[in-house]
């Protein structure tokens, strides 16, 4: 266009009209936006949640209306230095992957599994994980220093008064899951227990990677001063993953946003009644030591 102007000394209005462009095209300046506040809040987003990678912090961004396009939210992350270091893999065989098969609803089918960690006084604690695969809501957990088959039967009592029963659950092949007492209460209940293969953690993948997000945002981040401190930084941990935290299988909802936007309108209460749920404290399980 400036070469028209400039050679021949058009005016801009008849330059255009020759080209067939627009006017408010040529004249359009772009105008830089001022990314200050965008970039403040993912700098505290980054420091409150300081394991999440950029595609997460987008999530959370958008959710509050403040970013759309994810390649503006990368150059910033990158900009910012906000890169989350990650442990080099260990190069394994290539082999094909079969994804675990997601049930249909939620609460159809649950997972189970055991953790452990060590207070700053070297005690170690356990932890119990109870994962829905479906919304990958985790219903109930319990932290403590000892927890035995009897102590997991009534705390699946407890979740039944709240979410109702599942068709199965899944779970290895430890001590807790195969007592006397798990095996009355399946039978009293209904409820399968099907049992992974040993030494096969991947065929009860979805709850292995709740903990794997558990140990590396939370567990790997704190130093438990007691029992108490542990029940308290797990407990929130786990209420900000059921209500806050993205998840990329769910499109980057949290379980609870899965589960009010795309569930039946009745699991809305399944939601709801998830918050409050402790750590330790459950209806009829004090959190006591005792097993």
């Amino acid at each position: 266009m400036g070469f028209l102007m400039n050679e021949f000394g058009l005016s801009e209005r008849r330059a255009c009209r020759i080209v067939g462009l627009a006017r408010s095209v040529q004249q359009y300046r772009p105008v830089p936006k001022d990314d200050a506040a965008m970039v403040e809040r993912m700098k505290t987003l980054a420091a409150e949640n300081r394991r999440y990678g950029y595609l997460r912090l987008h999530a959370l961004l958008r959710r509050e209306g403040l970013v759309v396009n994810h390649k503006r939210t990368y150059r910033l992350y990158t900009e910012q230095g906000l890169q989350v270091r990650t442990k080099r893999r260990r190069k394994l065989p290539r082999r094909d992957r079969v994804a675990p098969q997601v049930p249909e609803r939620p609460m159809q089918r649950w997972s189970l599994d055991f953790m452990s960690d060590q207070l700053a006084d070297h005690r170690r604690f356990r932890v119990l994980n109870v994962v829905d695969d479906h919304s990958r809501l985790c219903p109930g957990q319990i932290v403590d220093v000892s927890i035995s088959g009897a102590r997991v039967a009534r705390h699946l009592d407890d979740l039944a008064l709240r979410f109702g029963l599942p068709e199965e659950i899944v779970l290895d092949n430890g001590p807790e899951g195969t007592s006397k007492a798990m095996f009355d209460w399946s039978e009293r209940t209904g409820v399968r227990l099907r049992f992974i293969e040993p030494g096969k953690p991947v065929q009860n993948a979805f709850v292995e990677s709740f903990n794997g997000k558990l140990r590396d945002e939370c567990l790997n981040l704190h130093w438990f001063r007691s029992l108490p401190h542990a029940r308290e930084e797990i407990g929130r941990w786990r209420r900000h993953y059921n209500t806050e935290r993205p998840h990329s299988a769910l499109g980057y909802l949290s379980p609870t946003e899965f589960l009010t936007t795309t569930a039946a309108p009745a699991l809305e209460t399944l939601a709801v009644s998830a918050l409050p749920l402790d750590t330790h404290t459950q209806p009829g399980d004090s959190g006591s030591t005792r097993p």
